[in-house]
């Protein structure tokens, strides 16, 4: 009996890996996708935590025990649990891994967005402020920029202060001397309105 309990501790000490590294790579992904967010620019602690918390979960109470069931096959030494442990901790890195490719993706598209944007604004108040009324050109200051399509497309607007905007459009993968044209008095405020 006591031979028996000593093996199985043995494996059990071998293959009790899962549920520590849901834990930790729960929380890590969380802050990963916290910090390189893999959609958009930006992500809340809790719903990361909350996403990574939901993805591992299923890794581990779902997709662990088939995949354990594959890895018996290849190592029929193994028993069932520490074979299912050692599924779901891989399961585990690969989801981490994944979260940590995806984020780094992402993150250079959100850096190549923001660069765009910010030549966008840049030819936008060159031109406003060599074509635009007077009242207008006194603002740049104070300009607002929409993204139409990221990377590539934006409205910059300019107010006076008699309360009207002076807008153009920006297309940012047109020459310079043909990518901004004049794009009415709507704020931008109120054009985003009408595209929800």
């Amino acid at each position: 009996m006591d031979r028996v309990w000593l093996t199985r501790m043995r494996w059990r000490r071998r293959g009790a890996w899962m549920w520590p590294a849901f834990v930790v790579l729960t929380v890590a992904d969380a802050v990963v996708v916290h910090a390189l967010p893999f959609d958009g620019d930006s992500e809340g602690l809790v719903p990361a935590l909350l996403f990574s918390g939901f993805w591992n979960f299923i890794a581990v109470v779902v997709v662990a025990h088939p995949v354990g069931a594959l890895v018996r096959r290849v190592r029929r030494d193994l028993p069932r649990f520490v074979a299912r442990d050692y599924a779901g901790t891989w399961l585990l890195l690969a989801i981490t891994a994944g979260v940590v490719a995806a984020g780094i993706a992402n993150h250079s598209m959100v850096v190549s967005d923001g660069a765009a944007m910010r030549d966008a604004e840049v030819r936008a108040i060159a031109w406003i402020g060599f074509r635009a009324p007077p009242v207008f050109r006194a603002e740049l200051h104070r300009e607002t920029t929409f993204t139409l399509q990221p990377g590539s497309l934006y409205r910059t607007c300019v107010p006076s202060p008699g309360g009207r905007t002076y807008c153009v459009i920006v297309n940012d993968r047109e020459p310079v001397n043909r990518s901004v044209r004049f794009a009415g008095y709507e704020p931008n405020a109120v054009f985003a309105q009408g595209l929800e």
